[in-house]
């Protein structure tokens, strides 16, 4: 568990907001107060420690935000709520769940940074906005490390790939046959980085094609496309994918991860002779708050979302989704640095650059 920031990392808004020379030295008069009243704030971190043990003992006393950095409607949005709804039956407090998307998750994710750590604001996204927009999304505003403490995941056990009903293929050899024949492969993503973005990267590297990645804010929007036949394929969640699929407009001719009891005709990559890490990767959905939230906010919260998946109602959701969770504090914590690890050198020996 991190420990809370110094007090000196804070700067007041008001010296941000002022205007500088080419030196950087602010151009005001009142320069001289606003540096004694930071200085006062930073002479008496007691009376800070104080108000935040008192704000701890008495959690939650108004309503808890969980922001999602996607539309609604998508798997994400999905554990969030479901999740949310057993918090707050549990901490006796209205738990409301905002949709933020845009930039790949960074919209929201920032959001999230940028609220005040005092646990009611809590984040629940997925993998790609915290590890892969670390490469692909230029002078990313927050630092998935530093920036925020994690309190539980879900991990995916594996999910479908889905090529769109126009290009004919069955299987992975098939679909790799369809895509050296066409000038290039329309693949939908959702984001830079995403689940699908690298999937179809690593895949045009490594078999030879073209591809170009069309992204989309959510999952729900990609997976219309591949239904309209706009697209030739994506890859996402198996709830996500469920309904291209019951169309007959999409078909799923590949796993990632592991093979799922809802398709068990469709073999994983690996299974049909897709060789690297990557392939075998499952995708995780994170809850997590600003780091320099209270240890005693911090395990409370943690220890409700965990006990979440003791309720009927979320275990259900877990079934449908076909994830596996909530895992404890120390697991969490451990995946998302090994996670972490393995995906950046994926990212680095694809080649994937800010966009």
């Amino acid at each position: 568990m991190r420990a809370p920031p110094p007090l000196a990392a804070f700067t007041p808004s008001d010296i941000r907001s002022l205007p500088k020379c080419k030196g950087g030295n602010i151009l005001n008069p009142t320069r001289r107060r606003i540096i004694a009243a930071s200085a006062g704030i930073l002479a008496t971190p007691a009376l800070f420690t104080t108000a935040q043990a008192q704000s701890a003992a008495t959690f939650p006393s108004k309503p808890i935000r969980i922001i999602v950095p996607y539309p609604a409607g998508g798997q994400t949005d999905g554990i969030a709520r479901s999740f949310g709804d057993f918090l707050g039956r549990k901490l006796g407090t209205t738990v409301i769940v905002e949709n933020k998307g845009g930039a790949g998750g960074a919209i929201g994710v920032t959001e999230v940074k940028r609220a005040a750590p005092d646990g009611y604001t809590i984040l629940c996204t997925i993998s790609s906005s915290l590890i892969q927009n670390r490469i692909t999304v230029k002078d990313l505003p927050y630092d998935p490390e530093k920036d925020f403490t994690y309190l539980t995941m879900t991990v995916s056990t594996g999910g479908p790939v889905v090529v769109a009903e126009k290009t004919g293929a069955k299987n992975l050899a098939e679909f790799i046959a369809y895509a050296k024949k066409v000038d290039k492969v329309n693949w939908g993503a959702y984001g830079p980085g995403s689940t699908p973005h690298v999937l179809i990267e690593t895949m045009a590297k490594q078999y030879g094609f073209k591809a170009e990645v069309v992204q989309y804010r959510g999952e729900a929007a990609m997976w219309a496309d591949v239904t309209a036949q706009a697209l030739d394929g994506g890859s996402g969640s198996p709830a996500g994918s469920a309904a291209v699929i019951a169309t007959g407009k999409g078909r799923a001719i590949a796993i990632l991860g592991d093979r799922l009891p809802s398709l068990p005709d469709v073999a994983t990559m690996e299974e049909q002779g897709a060789v690297g890490g990557f392939y075998g990767a499952r995708a995780f959905a994170a809850f997590a708050v600003p780091a320099a939230t209270p240890p005693d906010i911090v395990k409370k919260l943690s220890d409700t979302l965990i006990e979440a998946g003791t309720d009927p109602k979320v275990q259900q959701l877990l079934t449908n989704y076909l994830i596996v969770g909530p895992l404890s504090f120390a697991d969490t914590n451990a995946r998302f640095k090994r996670d972490t690890e393995v995906m950046l050198q994926v990212l680095k020996e694809i080649g994937l650059k800010p966009e």
